[in-house]
């Protein structure tokens, strides 16, 4: 079954744009075929989907939901990440911060139970090994 993916655009938002945003994070290899997209009002989006559908990269059941305010929902299930990365005073590099990043979030989709539901040590490790993009 899909999942919700909640997306937000740069500040290029026109259509054009918005299909490559969609297009590459559907591409993505950690990413299900989403059940529900939850966009924000930006007129740009639906014109975009719609040609995601054509191409049958989406399903034509996948559900479009606008929430004016987007940010908020976004928001609220990274505000976790904040709380954590305040403290530390910044990174030093890109690097060091997509490391820390990809950690935190891979912590949190396991105490939310959005990780795959295995109880062996070695099926937690090839879990985070696919999740950090490390091959064996």
């Amino acid at each position: 079954m899909g999942k919700t993916i909640d997306f937000m655009l740069s500040e290029n938002r026109d259509i054009p744009a918005a299909k490559r945003f969609f297009t590459k994070a559907l591409s993505s290899p950690h990413h299900q075929i989403p059940r529900v997209i939850t966009l924000d009002k930006n007129p740009a989006y639906p014109p975009a989907i719609q040609v995601l559908i054509k191409r049958k990269l989406l399903p034509k059941e996948t559900l479009i939901r606008q929430t004016k305010y987007l940010n908020n929902i976004v928001e609220q299930d990274h505000r976790f990440i904040k709380k954590i990365t305040k403290p530390m005073l910044g990174f030093k590099s890109f690097l060091t911060a997509e490391q820390t990043l990809k950690g935190i979030e891979a912590m949190h989709m396991i105490r939310k139970g959005q990780a795959e539901n295995n109880s062996s040590v070695l099926s937690a490790v090839e879990w985070l090994n696919k999740i950090f993009g490390i091959l064996a």
